[in-house]
């Protein structure tokens, strides 16, 4: 197996929030504690982080000016912290390129200790959190992400599109594809539940759709809305899982097409309800074009269930030929949701073999690989 690594992951967010980088953090520390090694987290600290999940250090923060979950962190850590919980480290794994990112690169260069981050996310998708000009907003993190991501020792992503993405936007330092996992086992535990659909109003001969995901605007709910009215289905129901800025204009929306007596808003799902919610659904939408692999849709498939999701080249590398793959409109969608069939048992079955690339252990293995081939870099000095 090798010696045993002290692994430092610097996120900008952890909980008690929940959300797809919280859960790529778990699962790979989770992962990596299997497998032997010691994983520490640097995080801000946020209301209820008493929640906090395994070892961690919190950083102050404050809160910011937008409705987001994440904090501005403060990037103070005493001496006595440094000495005790950064120096020891073998290799340092950012999860952002903020605050904590930097942090995590100032250590790495201070101790010649290696760094490895992680592309979580299309920041220049999220220009319409900042407010200023939406070009000028996508530009300034276009070149964020091209600066930082060249002055790591090696760049993760979950998918080969955003490989090909990070070298458009001009990374040219060493990129590592390496799929975010999810508790495989976990998910393909889901199973149909007839008591369930009842309570979602999915009455003998109707078809149950579903969408799982935290409802803001990058994440393109509206175009699930827009094609499930379209698709003029009487006998279809939709159920929409997750909480969000948006959530109040989605619930507006679906009443304005005429599909609010069809369409459930359920707010935030527990993780111990989702696999069965999967499994009940005949098909899983994901209308999410700005995703960088899109944890859910894997979810999905290994609770058996078929998914209908935007064809995007990150979406193709999950999905691939075991779901359905549409242009992102409107009308195309609506097609789609009114031709699909519900899975048979093979199928499902072929969806949950799929999902299991995806497992957290094939993810440890994996960036274990790709943390001993790193060597550390002579420790220079830099500014506090």
């Amino acid at each position: 197996m090798g010696q045993q690594l002290q692994v430092g992951f610097f996120t900008e967010i952890y909980h008690p929030a929940v959300n797809g980088v919280v859960a790529s953090v778990d699962a790979l520390a989770g992962g990596l504690r299997e497998l032997g090694h010691d994983v520490f987290c640097f995080a801000p600290s946020m209301p209820g982080d008493e929640q906090g999940v395994g070892p961690v250090l919190r950083m102050p923060s404050l809160p910011l000016p937008t409705h987001s979950p994440y904090r501005l962190t403060l990037p103070l850590m005493s001496r006595r912290n440094v000495r005790r919980f950064v120096r020891p480290l073998s290799v340092i794994h950012a999860h952002s390129l903020f605050v904590t990112g930097w942090m995590g690169l100032r250590f790495a260069r201070r101790y010649g200790i290696p760094i490895v981050y992680t592309y979580h996310t299309q920041l220049e998708a999220y220009a319409h959190y900042v407010p200023f000009d939406a070009n000028a907003t996508r530009f300034a993190a276009s070149q964020l992400t091209r600066t930082f991501a060249n002055l790591v020792d090696a760049v993760v992503v979950p998918t080969p599109a955003m490989a090909t993405r990070l070298r458009e936007l001009g990374v040219n330092e060493r990129v590592e594809v390496v799929p975010s996992a999810i508790d495989v086992e976990h998910f393909a535990a889901g199973r149909r539940d007839d008591a369930l659909r009842a309570r979602l109003g999915v009455g003998e001969g109707q078809r149950l759709l579903l969408v799982v995901s935290r409802i803001a605007p990058e994440k393109n709910i509206d175009l699930a809305l827009r094609a499930f009215a379209r698709a003029g289905d009487p006998d279809l129901v939709l159920a929409v899982g997750g909480n969000g800025p948006a959530l109040d204009e989605m619930r507006s929306l679906a009443a304005a097409l005429g599909i609010g007596g069809r369409t459930r808003f359920l707010g935030a799902v527990e993780r111990a309800e989702l696999p069965d919610l999967y499994a009940s659904a005949d098909a899983f939408v994901f209308p999410s074009t700005t995703e960088t692999q899109g944890l859910v849709q894997i979810e999905a498939m290994a609770a058996g269930c078929l998914v209908i999701a935007a064809d995007t080249p990150q979406n193709r590398d999950v999905v691939g030929a075991g779901g359905v793959l549409v242009p992102a409109d409107p009308d195309a969608f609506a097609a789609a949701l009114a031709t699909f069939q519900a899975p048979a048992a093979q199928q499902r079955a072929a969806a949950r073999r799929a999902a299991g690339r995806f497992s957290i252990h094939a993810q440890a293995e994996r960036m274990v690989e790709v943390y001993r081939s790193l060597r550390p870099a002579a420790a220079i000095s830099t500014p506090a």
